[in-house]
Parts: C-alpha cells; sequence; structure tokens
C-alpha cells in the first residue's frame, strides 16, 4: 500500500519537518519505494513536484526538504506500485482543471473494476486505477455543475457522494483538493492532528528530527496534518473511523460523515 500526507493550515506553513519523516518511508523506514509527488497550493496558484524513485533517496525529495515551500494546502503521496508500472505519468498526486481551479488527487488502495466506469471529459495520462477514478470523479462533478455551484454544501455532498460510490470497487483511503477545501475519506486507514496554541515540541518518528513549534509559529497558528500513519512520537494522533467522510479548511475540520 501506498501512504498519503496532507495539510490544511489558516495561513501560509512549509511542511517540511512531516515531509522529513515521511519520505524515510519511501525506501528506507518503509517499503514505498516506487515513486514520490507533492502538491501546494499558493493562493490560487498550483505547484507539484514528482519523481518516480524512491523518496529515501531522491534528489527532488533533498531540495522539498530543504527550499521552506509556504502553502495553506498540501497533498503528498509515497507509492507502493500495485496497479500500473513505475513511471513519472503513474506518480501521484494527479491534478486536473475544473471550473477553473486546479484539483488534486492522491490515493491509497487498490479498485476493482473502477475502469469500467465511463469517463466523461477527463482521460487518464497513466495507467493506474487512481488516475481513472480521479478523472471520473471530475467528469461526474463537470457533468453535474457545468459551471461551479454557488452551494458549497451541494458541492460537499457530491463529493461525498461519489468518492462512496468509488469506495465500493475496493481499498478507497484518498485526499483531494479544490483549493479552497481538503476533501478526505478514510476507507480503512488515516490519522490527523491539530496543531495549534498551546504547541509543543515534536519528535518524528521516521528521523531523528525535533521541533519545538513554540518556536516555529505564531499564537494565531492552526496546521492540520492528515497521514496514513503517525508521524511523530510524542503528539496525539486521532484515528479516523472507517468509512469517514471529512472536509478541512484553514486548518480546521469543518464537516465529517461517517457511513
Amino acid at each position: 500500500m501506498c501512504e498519503l500526507l496532507g495539510m490544511s493550515a489558516n495561513v501560509p506553513t512549509d511542511i517540511c519537518f512531516s515531509f522529513s519523516g515521511l519520505i524515510k518511508r519511501g525506501g528506507e523506514t518503509g517499503v514505498h519505494k516506487d515513486g514520490w509527488g507533492i502538491a501546494f497550493y499558493e493562493g490560487k496558484g498550483f505547484r507539484a513536484f514528482h519523481d518516480p524513485v524512491a523518496s529515501a533517496n531522491s534528489e527532488v525529495a533533498k531540495f522539498i526538504q530543504q527550499y521552506s515551500i509556504k502553502s495553506t494546502q498540501v497533498i503528498c503521496h509515497i507509492r507502493k506500485a500495485n496497479r500500473g508500472r513505475v513511471c513519472l505519468e503513474n506518480t501521484h498526486p494527479f491534478s486536473r482543471e475544473l471550473w477553473g481551479k486546479i484539483w488534486s488527487f492522491a490515493h491509497n488502495g487498490q479498485l476493482k473494476g473502477i475502469k469500467k466506469k465511463v469517463l466523461n471529459g477527463y482521460t487518464p495520462i497513466g495507467t493506474t486505477d487512481s488516475e481513472y477514478a480521479f478523472c471520473w470523479i471530475l467528469g461526474q462533478l463537470r457533468k453535474k455543475y457545468p459551471v461551479k455551484p454557488k452551494s458549497k454544501v451541494k458541492l460537499r455532498k457530491t463529493v461525498e457522494e461519489l468518492f462512496r460510490k468509488v469506495s465500493q470497487h475496493g481499498v478507497f483511503n484518498v485526499l483531494m483538493s479544490d483549493v479552497d477545501h481538503l476533501y478526505t475519506f478514510c476507507n480503512t486507514k488515516l490519522y490527523w492532528l491539530t496543531r495549534q496554541t498551546p504547541f509543543v515540541e515534536a519528535q518524528l518518528l521516521d528521523a531523528d528530527l525535533c521541533v519545538d513549534f513554540n518556536q516555529e509559529a505564531s499564537p494565531d497558528d492552526v496546521v492540520t496534518v492528515i497521514a496514513t500513519e503517525p508521524l511523530t512520537s510524542n503528539e496525539q494522533w486521532t484515528k479516523m473511523e472507517t468509512n469517514e467522510f471529512s472536509v478541512f479548511r484553514l486548518g480546521v475540520k469543518t464537516f465529517t460523515q461517517v457511513s
């Protein structure tokens, strides 16, 4: 299985600390050596980095560790290939435009029969079931709403409905962003924690690195991190429930539904 990492924050924040722990699992402390990728949102802008080699050995990953890119939303993925060969086009997170915004998507799990679903307006570049599912989801959104719906509640409900339909095909742990929101679905395993005042000193599980967030963050900062497995040894991570759909915005969980 792959591993996911997401971040939602109320102020532009770098993810270097959490990322430093995750990339160790890509070929050093873990078996997820078949590529990695990370996507950052900066205002309406979007930048992404991908590398089809093990993140623990990736020069691009080392660059990201040292280069403090500040973002309010981040999606990251380290891959253990089970569907689709190891190559750049099969490396998550995937991204597409919808309603003038870049949407991004990363998935952990296998989806049997997903490619029998008819696509509408979006075509996969690679061969993974994950990218196919993403294209189907966006196509269904565009079909139902040719223009962006004014109601955030309608959009949220539709995204949840589509996620639950995809989850019927197998294991579906996912992070998806539309610039403003971070949508998550936990089919089997996802954890999350929120860092805010009073901050604590955090110690990574996979690297000899410790950060005192009292020195790094401002009193009003709110940062939520979502991961397949806890990344630190001394913080209280909350495990999502099976089939939990949640939405994060500006570091806060704004909606959750278990079904």
